[in-house]
């Protein structure tokens, strides 16, 4: 019943005069991928350690001290409406750095909220196929409906400060300056629906003596302080789509301080790069970033997709 009624829903939105204008700012035509000029190689990390590499948007493939966890993944050509075994939206820029047959089981898969960029069914459901009952999902408030036939071994549902331990992980959820709704008729917390909206969070991830900020989706917001205490080693923050969406999304330089704020040790970049959702240059965020890194008392882990970071 809800996946007929989610089907029905994605009809009723393909006419693209209801859908928010920030996840179509380009045509569905092919146009050329900009090559990658790195490629992670996840078979040589070790598991010792905390190893990471951007796959491509907010996608990010984490290994905590051998704990595979996967932010966020979308890993397909287009991203958006997902109808008939099809995806009508934005057409990728850039290609992930790695291609989805080129990953291996994923134990926890962690999910920031419901917007088909952060949400991808696609990507969701091969995932779940390929290996049925096997991997754990961890997602926002009122949004594991989208994907909650599929066959997972687990799904978590996390509201803003809970906590949650899984697979000996400790998981927080933190609140984010964002909006949540899928469609534009569903009720979402930031139009004040509290308890029956769409949530959103950013997750602080404990683990072997490591702690991941993956910072999901925002705007400048003081709310990332309630992980200031948490002793964060590395903070992962979008950094794209500012302009002229600043009311939902930070800048580069706002992103840095907010890492900055809860004296994360290192910062990694998504959000930028991977699909035309806003109207600033292409290289303009990581330019921004590198530009002003100096300003602040954090070191840039990575600064492209494909990149690996290794924390020392």
């Amino acid at each position: 019943m809800k996946r007929r009624k989610f089907i029905k829903n994605i009809s009723l939105a393909a006419s693209g005069t209801l859908l928010s204008p920030m996840f179509f700012q380009t045509d569905t035509e092919a146009k050329p991928r900009i090559k990658l000029n790195y490629k992670p190689e996840p078979h040589l990390w070790e598991n010792d350690t905390v190893t990471l590499s951007w796959i491509g948007h907010a996608t990010v493939l984490i290994n905590i001290h051998g704990k595979w966890i996967l932010t966020d993944p979308v890993l397909f050509d287009n991203v958006g409406l997902y109808f008939l075994g099809n995806t009508i939206g934005p057409k990728r820029m850039t290609p992930p750095a790695l291609e989805i047959d080129e990953f291996q089981k994923p134990d926890i898969i962690l999910l920031s909220h419901a917007h088909m960029d952060h949400m991808d069914y696609p990507t969701l459901k091969h995932f779940a196929n390929k290996y049925p009952d096997q991997i754990d999902v961890v997602t926002a408030y009122l949004t594991k409906d989208v994907i909650e036939e599929l066959p997972w071994k687990s799904i978590s549902v996390m509201d803003w400060n809970d906590e949650l331990k899984l697979q000996g992980i400790r998981f927080r959820a933190l609140e984010v300056k964002h909006f949540g709704w899928r469609f534009p008729w569903e009720k979402d917390r930031s139009r004040g629906y509290m308890k029956d909206g769409r949530s959103f969070n950013a997750y602080v991830i404990d683990y072997g003596g490591s702690k991941i900020l993956f910072g999901g989706d925002t705007a400048m917001t003081d709310k990332y302080n309630a992980a200031k205490n948490e002793n964060i080693d590395i903070a992962i923050m979008p950094i794209g789509a500012y302009n002229p969406w600043r009311r939902n999304h930070c800048n580069p330089e706002e992103a840095l301080q907010m890492a900055n704020d809860i004296n994360a040790k290192y910062f990694i970049p998504i959000h930028t790069k991977t699909f035309k959702q806003g109207a600033e240059p292409f290289n303009e965020p990581i330019d921004w970033m590198k530009r002003v890194a100096g300003n602040f008392q954090i070191e840039i882990g990575l600064e492209e997709i494909g990149q690996t970071f290794v924390l020392s």
